[in-house]
């Protein structure tokens, strides 16, 4: 999909466009068809040891009320170490049955071989990567948690805080990855109990990257290979303000996704990401 084609069609959207709604119907239309293949293209041919979620957020007018809506991206990572948006969907972020039937959407389209996924705490994900993806793992991205930690403790002991979280991902083997993390939140918890609190109930899914090599450790412990996805799917939707339904927001998502797809092997990730 060309990037003339997208921006074709955030203009259309776009406030005081003055082009005409017959216009934008067409625009609409010759994008559609390229969005709903790229969404429900085979992912059976590979597998994806590891993948992404992550969800960046726009506004859509709902039964007359403009509301937030999560625009969820996931991204895998074959075993030889390239990765691939796998799909997109718009909906809400903290509803369990939002991401059950995301994730039943990938699998049925073929998405296989899943060990670990990679996301924020959002409410009801882990339940249901469990119940679809049995046997795959669930990491909490640590920098989304960092940021949850920050938001309890006062700017000035904000850095000193950091400074000692990070020390957990710092250590070299799994056995004092989590001995780290205990000896952390005993420290912090006779200043700050709720950090204590914090990392002891995020230790299993915030340490689940420690039963993979640690050579994958700091590409599978956060989100971060999504965030040049999510800014660029960002710009577009701020072009645009406030769609006029979320369909419309999740074709805008769907085609700047298409059009950053290359099906061609990409450049090959450092090392490779076979979890065995």
């Amino acid at each position: 999909m060309s990037t003339r084609k997208v921006d074709d069609l955030v203009q259309a959207l776009g406030v005081g466009s003055g082009i005409s709604k017959s216009e934008v119907s067409r625009i609409c239309a010759e994008l559609d068809d390229q969005v709903a293949a790229f969404r429900g293209r085979s992912l059976a041919a590979s597998s994806y040891p590891y993948v992404f979620l992550d969800a960046t957020y726009g506004k859509a007018r709902v039964d007359h009320q403009v509301v937030s809506q999560a625009v969820v991206v996931a991204i895998g990572v074959r075993a030889d170490g390239h990765r691939e948006v796998l799909g997109v969907d718009v909906g809400d972020s903290e509803n369990g049955a939002f991401w059950t039937a995301f994730l039943r959407s990938l699998k049925a389209r073929g998405l296989s071989g899943v060990k670990l996924v990679i996301a924020d705490a959002h409410l009801g994900l882990a339940q249901a990567v469990r119940t679809v993806l049995l046997g795959a793992g669930v990491q909490r991205c640590r920098v989304h948690f960092m940021r949850n930690v920050l938001a309890v403790v006062p700017k000035s002991n904000a850095e000193m805080v950091a400074a000692l979280v990070r020390t957990i991902f710092a250590q070299p083997d799994a056995g004092a990855v989590r001995e780290q993390l205990h000896t952390v939140a005993d420290m912090l918890g006779r200043q700050f109990p709720q950090v204590q609190a914090m990392l002891e109930a995020a230790a299993e899914e915030l340490l689940a990257f420690t039963a993979f090599p640690p050579g994958h450790w700091k590409k599978i412990w956060s989100t971060n290979p999504l965030e040049r996805l999510n800014k660029e799917i960002k710009r577009r939707i701020d072009v645009v303000g406030v769609f006029p339904n979320p369909a419309a927001l999740l074709r805008l998502a769907g085609a700047v996704l298409a059009e950053q797809h290359d099906p061609t092997p990409a450049p090959r990730v450092t090392g490779t990401f076979s979890a065995e």
